[in-house]
Order: C-alpha cells, then sequence, then structure tokens
C-alpha cells in the first residue's frame, strides 16, 4: 500500500481555513463580499464578542435556492466562474469557492437563504463536518451566522487579538467595502448596538466624503491609457504618519499596496514629510485582463500586468490634480527614486532641473562620492554661503571678522549628508559642550568653534533635540508633567484607533498626554506634555497614534522616542 493518501474533505477545509480565515474580520470580509456578489443593496453585520463569539450577515440580495444552499457549502463550488479564460475577466469579489467551507470547518456554520421567487427558504448548518438542512420561512435574502469560531483550533483562538482589536479590524474591514461600493447601505451593529452606518451615496465622492466629513477632500481624476483614476485626497496639513488613513482601490477591491501609496505621497512633493501620507481614497480602474486578482490567499494584493506604467500613470495624473485642487508645484519622481521614470528620461528633460537639484547619476561618467560633489560643486549658493560668491556686508550685518581659513576645495565638496549616495559618514561624535559660541547667521544657524574648527549647528534641529532628550527623560521616570487644555481639542479617529485609546489609556497618559474617546470617530484631547505645550494637541496625539499603528500597536516606547 502506497504512503501517500487522498485527505478528507473536513481537513482539506481546514487547511485552507489557515489561509483565508486568519480572524473574524476575515470571515466578515468573505460574508460581505458574498453578499455584494449576490447583488444586495442592503447589508447589516452583527458582531459579538469582537467577531470571536458571533458574526451574522444579513442582505437582500438575489438568495439560493436549496440546491445551490448545499453546494455553497463545498469545496471549490461557485457561480462566479466556469472556466480557467473566465480568471482573465473577473468582475466578482469572490471566484474560488473556498471561503463558505473553510469556515465552516472551523466554526458553528448557519446558512439561511430564500429566492425573491420561492415560497419558503432552506437553512442548512455545518457542524464538525456533518450538514443538515431543513425548510424555514424568512424575507427573500441571505443570512449567514457563523458562532464560536475556532472553537475546534484551540492554538488559533489563543492567538487572536483582543475582543476591541477585533472589532476594529471588522469596522476597517467593513468600511473599506463600503467606500467600494457607495449604493450599497451597510450597517455594522456591536454587541446588540450601532456602532457604525454607511447609507447609500450616490456616488464615489459622497461617500468618501461622508467616511471622512473632516478632512476636506478634494477629487483628483484622471486617465492614462487603460487606466482610469479617481480619488479624493486631503490637502498636505491633513496628512498623517504612515499610510493607514489612505485607502487604495483596484476595480473596487481593497488591496494593501505600499508602493501606490507611496506614489501618491510623492506627488505633494516636498510640501509632505519622508513618511507622511496624505488622507483620502484612490480608485484604480483597469482592464480585468491587465490585473490579476487571483495571487495572494485573501485577496488582499493584486499585480499588473505592467506595473510600472500604472505606477508613472499614477503619479502624473495625481500630481497634475493637486496641482489644481491646492496649487502645489508639479513633483518629480526623480527626487524620490533613482528607478523612477523620471530617472530613465532622456538628457534633455533633466537639464530642466536646476543644477542643486539633479540627482547625482544624471552626470555622466560619474558615480557615487565624485557625482554628488559634481552635482553640488556646479550648484548655485542661495544661502550666499561660499567664500567665493560671499557678497559683501550689509549696513544692516556688521562684519564679524571671521575669515574663511579652509581652502574653496573644501567650500565646494558636498556636505556629509546620508542621502547622498557616496557621502562620506561623520568621522566623530562632537562634544558639543567644548564649542565655543561665535555667531548667529541669517537667525537659522549657530557658528561654533571647536578643537577639529568650525562647528553650523541648526538652531531649530538643536532646539527640537533638547526637548526630546528632555521629553525622553522625564517619560523613563514616569514623572512627565501635564498642562491641561482651556479648550479641549479635537479629532477624528479610526476603529483601531479608539480600540487602542480605550485599551492603553494608561501607556498614553504616562507620555503626559490625555486622550479619551468621546464617540464612535471622535476623540478629545484635554492635556499634553508641559515641555510641548506649543504643539499642536490634535496633530500630537494623532503622530503618537500613527506610530503606535505603524509598529503594530508593540513597542509603545519606541513609538514615544520617534513622535
Amino acid at each position: 500500500m502506497g504512503t501517500i493518501l487522498r485527505l478528507p474533505d473536513e481537513l482539506c477545509n481546514q487547511i485552507a481555513a489557515g489561509e483565508v480565515v486568519e480572524r473574524p474580520a476575515s470571515v466578515v470580509k468573505e460574508l460581505v463580499e458574498n453578499a455584494i456578489d449576490a447583488a444586495a443593496t442592503r447589508i447589516e453585520i452583527d458582531v459579538g464578542a469582537g467577531g470571536i463569539g458571533m458574526v451574522r450577515v444579513t442582505d437582500d440580495g438575489v438568495g439560493m435556492d436549496e440546491s445551490d444552499a448545499l453546494l455553497a457549502v463545498e469545496r471549490h463550488a461557485t457561480s462566479k466562474i466556469e472556466a480557467v479564460d473566465d480568471l482573465l475577466s473577473l468582475t466578482t469579489y469572490g471566484f474560488r469557492g473556498e471561503a463558505l467551507p473553510s469556515i465552516a470547518s472551523v466554526s458553528r456554520f448557519a446558512l439561511r437563504t430564500r429566492r425573491r421567487d420561492a415560497d419558503a427558504g432552506v437553512e442548512v448548518s455545518v457542524e464538525a463536518g456533518r450538514m443538515e438542512s431543513v425548510p424555514c420561512g424568512m424575507a427573500p435574502g441571505t443570512i449567514v451566522e457563523v458562532r464560536e469560531l475556532f472553537f475546534n483550533v484551540p492554538a488559533r483562538r489563543k492567538f487572536l487579538k483582543s475582543i476591541g482589536a477585533e472589532s476594529a479590524a471588522i469596522t476597517a474591514v467593513v468600511e473599506g467595502l463600503a467606500l467600494s461600493q457607495p449604493s450599497v447601505a451597510f450597517l455594522l451593529n456591536r454587541d446588540g448596538r450601532s456602532a457604525r452606518q454607511w447609507l447609500r451615496s450616490p456616488s464615489r465622492q459622497q461617500r468618501a466624503a461622508a467616511n471622512r466629513p473632516e478632512d476636506k477632500l478634494e477629487p483628483v481624476s484622471g486617465e492614462r491609457g487603460p487606466l482610469k483614476v479617481e480619488a479624493y485626497l486631503s490637502p498636505p496639513e491633513r496628512a498623517r504618519t504612515g499610510a493607514a488613513g489612505l485607502s487604495v482601490l483596484i476595480n473596487g477591491r481593497v488591496v494593501r499596496d505600499r508602493v501606490l501609496a507611496r506614489i501618491v505621497a510623492q506627488a505633494y512633493g516636498s510640501v509632505l514629510d519622508s513618511g507622511r501620507y496624505p488622507v483620502g481614497v484612490v480608485y484604480l480602474d483597469v482592464d480585468p485582463a491587465l490585473v490579476d486578482v487571483n495571487v495572494h490567499p485573501q485577496k488582499a494584493e493584486v499585480r499588473f500586468a505592467d506595473a510600472r506604467a500604472v505606477q508613472d500613470a499614477l503619479f502624473r495624473i495625481v500630481t497634475e490634480g493637486l496641482a489644481g485642487a491646492f496649487g502645489l508645484a508639479p513633483a518629480s519622481r526623480a527626487f524620490f527614486s533613482k528607478q523612477g521614470p523620471q530617472a530613465n528620461a532622456s538628457s534633455s528633460s533633466s537639464t530642466a532641473l536646476p543644477p542643486w537639484m539633479r540627482p547625482p547619476e544624471l552626470a555622466p561618467g560619474l558615480g557615487g562620492a565624485e557625482a554628488a560633489a559634481d552635482a553640488v560643486q556646479g550648484a548655485a549658493d542661495p544661502w550666499g554661503l561660499r567664500p567665493d560668491s560671499q557678497p559683501g556686508p550689509s549696513p544692516a550685518q556688521p562684519v564679524l571678522g571671521l575669515r574663511p581659513a579652509l581652502p574653496s576645495a573644501v567650500w565646494n565638496a558636498p556636505s556629509p549628508v546620508g542621502s547622498l549616495p557616496g557621502a562620506p559618514a561623520r568621522a566623530d561624535e562632537v562634544s558639543y559642550g567644548s564649542l565655543r559660541f561665535l555667531a548667529q547667521l541669517r537667525n537659522m544657524f549657530l557658528l561654533c568653534e571647536g578643537s577639529d574648527g568650525l562647528v553650523i549647528i541648526d538652531q531649530h534641529a538643536a532646539a527640537e533635540r533638547v526637548t526630546f532628550a528632555r521629553f525622553r527623560s522625564a517619560y523613563e521616570r514616569r514623572s512627565v508633567a501635564s498642562q491641561r487644555l482651556l479648550v479641549p481639542a479635537t479629532l477624528t479617529l479610526d476603529a483601531e484607533d479608539v480600540a487602542f485609546v480605550e485599551e492603553g489609556s494608561e501607556a498614553i497618559e504616562a507620555t503626559g498626554l490625555e486622550l479619551r474617546v468621546v464617540g464612535p470617530t471622535q476623540g478629545m484631547v484635554t492635556a499634553v506634555p508641559q515641555i510641548l505645550t506649543r504643539a499642536d494637541p490634535a496633530r500630537l496625539a494623532r503622530d503618537l497614534l500613527d506610530e503606535v499603528r505603524r509598529s503594530g500597536g508593540r513597542g509603545f516606547s519606541d513609538a514615544v522616542d520617534r513622535v
């Protein structure tokens, strides 16, 4: 007898569930997508105990008869595709026929459904591999109820997060699906109480604006070849640390794509600091034949036939749209990536850039530090700091009696900035306490004399560093003094923010920040660290929450370091 055996269906379903059903939010995603594919116009999601105890999805879609209902819980049984060629023209969310049997294999599962032309419905229940069906009375549509998720897989259940965190993940999933289907009403109930509602909207713009009413989203749209972009983005001052506030949808499907999110941020140009992203929604519509959605178990990632062309088209469309919406100067991807379209452009387009802004790779025959030196040496001197271009003293600026003792080659050499390829590293740490102050330059820089020569200090950066050191020291001693606000500041919170604020209030208060939840999507800052009283309270809280999210809720002290 051979050693290779055909696995039973129940075991196959549990194996598939390990990829498809990661947490309760995965269950909600699959069930709601099925309801959308069934042409539902109203979908109600009820969640109990963060989805671990119960998930119920009710829709008013087309429903199923008894034979279809029984097949729906069989592996690889679907109404979405019939042949291999159908994978090249997918217009539905589901197509594999794995979701329902996978969910049923790790829960106590019940499905009730009725077609509009039927006199009665049918109820199919599955538990521990046993399936039963009985007639039932109900309104047209489908109700899927999942109870005690992972009751038969205790190891999986052990690694689920808290009820608040799981509820937040469910809210985020429903929010993404609501953005993709503005014509469908979504109602989310948590433990018997209404948590969020997304009423029907006539357009994507109204759904996006209703989802983020305080972010002042502006429309940005355009077409290039087969790609159509429809985006609703916030002004630069509403940007956040991390891309959590930016949703990207491809053909109506919410996807995780850091590259596309980064491209949208790059389109803002230099007005956004590195690591900050706008808030909003970006819809990309492209021919289904040019995108493969069958590359991820949960269909959260996609692959384009020509990813570079999509990225280039998205950048150009968003850049042009932002210029009209916010009056931003057009950005160039050459400043952000050597591999960007601009970096590979012809020399005629590159010479249009100011000399000091050309990337080093545009200098032919040079590389590394030599290219960087050439780029800086040929640059204009907007600050007038070079000795050979230093203007004479003005009456309002007395002579300081400083003569450049360094040769011209040193002034023309590239400054040791880590972002320049091949730039030299700083040799030794400077002992700032031993420096002798000489003068202040342009109310921006401090000129000091050290044992090795002249040291120029950015006084704004130095002040920030001193404030950070004081704050860090007080935080380590858990003695951060707070200053209560005369007028509390409010900010918008999403579901994950709400869950963290409710569960991590003690950790937040240790930073001197008092933040509490005052509504489903609202937070209020009532006190800030005394050392940071000049900072914007809402942005301070927002940056802290975004940093915590980027670290996955772990390493809170590290997140404090980065704020």
